[in-house]
């Protein structure tokens, strides 16, 4: 299967088997097109009559197109067959039990009361409550003894707001850190947080322990404030950005990101993410919210039209100011075309339900985030481990194949078969399909793709 697209100027091709990605010319782009449907005479007759006020266009020309396509397709990087299918449903089986991160929910609770919130401001649909230190211990055991060989193991300290929790926050990395080096494994924390409580204490702890700081910020003043209110209705951002720029500076080169939500109030989210730029802050990422089709917030139909535009709007501009000296980085584009993810994850994906799982103030484990509150997809405790062995069998089973739509579909081994949450949510099972985000994701990866083939013709202009 290839796929094929224009954007900005460059005819691309995209094969999806071998991941192969071709910036061909007019007439290459219209031999590929026809290339496995028509016999080569037919084409030549077809090419020439398109282009006969083209010198250029010759006979022999497309003949020697053809012969470049006809060895693409004999090396593998056109038209190659697909031999990944038969993999997937065995790759995940053959890690086994193995639990590589996990998200730890350190409070279910939060100072801010966003109407948006998947998480039910914090509560995820049941009570508040904060993690103890002993429930926390207890997950970060079950991760090292769930995680086999693996050395490198992953913690998100999460929420509500984890930063209402921050005494228990430093008790764990304090305790992860000798428990590391008893065992022989490195970990890697990330804190995401709304900001609010953000002191030179958290910022000093943040930059010596974090290996990452998702730092939420939604955009332009009147759109943050538009729902990452208090609960006194008042908006956050005031309070916020000089916090998350005392902490950036500081910072130095270690990761981060401001992560975003859009929603029906700003599909033209570009220019929040044009304003977030000048605030000072390079690592970017704006993601659609995740609410019921009816909530005010939702994106409508027209939305995800106009999001579609504003992401092709951005990555001109950022590849406009990657020129000028001045690049900003956007999560959704960081594409490696030549050292990207392995085989096993473009089949398995994030891996929640398996390899990845949150964990609730209380100790009980969940899929991810995502599914926190629903009894159904409880897989048990951090004390007993994985009880619901059918519910992980049916988490394994999700890879870029598990739906009939991917095996269509050529960004499938992009996506690796999506979100299980958000096709949950969007249709009642973790294999159906959540539409509007599959279109987003395929427009994301367009954009993507091209500003690598842009980037590639700088670099080497001949």
């Amino acid at each position: 299967m290839v796929h094929q697209y224009k954007l900005n100027g460059y005819n691309i091709v995209m094969d999806t088997a071998s991941g192969s990605v071709h910036v061909v010319d007019d007439v290459a782009w219209d031999v590929i097109a026809l290339f496995e449907t028509h016999e080569e005479a037919e084409i030549i007759r077809l090419m020439g009559e398109k282009y006969a006020d083209r010198a250029d266009v010759t006979e022999r020309e497309l003949s020697e197109c053809l012969a470049d396509v006809r060895a693409l397709k004999e090396q593998g990087k056109l038209f190659s067959p697909d031999l990944w299918e038969k993999e997937a449903g065995t790759l995940k089986a053959r890690s086994g039990d193995v639990v590589k991160a996990l998200c730890l929910h350190v409070a279910h609770t939060c100072n801010l009361n966003c109407s948006y919130c998947f998480a039910s401001q914090g509560k995820y649909h049941g009570e508040r409550a904060l993690m103890s230190f002993e429930t926390g211990k207890q997950a970060l055991e079950f991760l090292i003894a769930s995680s086999g060989s693996r050395r490198h193991l992953e913690v998100d300290f999460f929420g509500g707001e984890p930063l209402m929790n921050f005494p228990v926050v430093k008790q764990l990395v304090a305790y992860a850190r000798e428990r590391e080096k008893e065992c022989g494994k490195h970990f890697r924390f990330t804190l995401t947080t709304n900001g609010m409580l953000i002191d030179d204490e958290v910022i000093d702890f943040c930059n010596r322990e974090m290996d990452n700081v998702v730092l939420s910020l939604d955009g332009r003043k009147e759109i943050h404030d538009r729902y990452r209110v208090d609960y006194l209705g008042r908006g956050s951002y005031d309070t916020v950005v000089p916090k998350f720029q005392r902490l950036v500076a500081a910072r130095g080169e270690r990761g981060y990101y401001i992560r975003g939500t859009f929603t029906h109030a700003n599909p033209d989210f570009t220019q929040d993410v044009f304003h977030m730029a000048s605030l000072g802050f390079t690592q970017l990422s704006m993601e659609p919210v995740v609410c019921a089709p009816d909530d005010p917030a939702a994106l409508t139909e027209e939305d995800i039209e106009t999001v579609k535009e504003q992401y092709e709007i951005l990555a001109k501009e950022m590849l406009r100011r990657k020129k000028e000296g001045r690049p900003i980085t956007f999560y959704h584009y960081m594409l490696d075309l030549k050292n990207g993810p392995c085989v096993y994850k473009r089949l398995s994906g994030c891996g929640s339900g398996t390899e990845y799982m949150a964990v609730t103030p209380w100790g009980d484990l969940y899929p991810c985030h995502q599914f926190v509150g629903e009894e159904k997809f409880l897989l048990g405790n951090v004390w007993d481990g994985v009880k619901n062995r059918t519910l992980r069998e049916e988490f394994r089973g999700c890879n870029a194949y598990a739906r009939p739509e991917c095996r269509e579909c050529w960004a499938r081994l992009y996506c690796s078969g999506g979100c299980a949450a958000n096709a949950y949510h969007a249709s009642g099972s973790i294999r159906g399909v959540y539409a509007a985000g599959c279109e987003l994701f395929k427009k994301r990866i367009e954009c993507a793709v091209m500003m690598c083939a842009a980037e590639a013709e700088d670099e080497n202009p001949d």
